[in-house]
């Protein structure tokens, strides 16, 4: 599988997918995102990214496109993820989920108290607003 960064130009197939998926797209264009579209010799596979510059980020808009789902591409996009936030300076990923836990935890993710975020984290617009107060908060130390 190839991880390819996506530049703001390319940001419509991203909303596309996460649209249909019910994920957040209103902030897609903000500054500090990195979200990469995943493919395989098949076709595209599916996007993710992350947000943030500091050692907190946040895992963004991790989605498999539809007709790939089932044959564990979102955990090899999970780890790619993981590999390029931490040669990237990150030492803990951050994510909320009102849909993914079981998946997030079988990758290492364990449950965080949102009153203990980081300030970079509890500072986004995905913990203040875009996100339900009853989405799961997860963390996993990456480095």
């Amino acid at each position: 599988m190839i991880a390819t960064a996506i530049d703001a130009s390319s940001l419509a197939d991203l909303a596309t997918e996460l649209e249909a998926a019910g994920l957040v797209v209103s902030d897609l264009a903000d500054p500090d995102r990195r979200f990469f579209r995943f493919e395989d010799a098949a076709g595209v596979v599916g996007y993710g990214g992350v947000e943030g510059l500091g050692a907190d980020r946040l895992v963004r808009s991790l989605v498999v496109t539809a007709n790939r789902r089932g044959q564990g591409l979102g955990a090899a996009m999970l780890a790619a993820i993981e590999r390029a936030a931490a040669d990237d300076g990150a030492a803990s990923l951050y994510m909320l989920t009102t849909t993914a836990e079981p998946f997030f935890r079988g990758r290492g993710y364990e449950t965080a108290r949102r009153d203990d975020a980081p300030a970079a984290i509890a500072s986004s617009a995905e913990f203040r607003t875009l996100c339900p107060a009853s989405a799961t908060f997860l963390c996993k130390r990456i480095a």
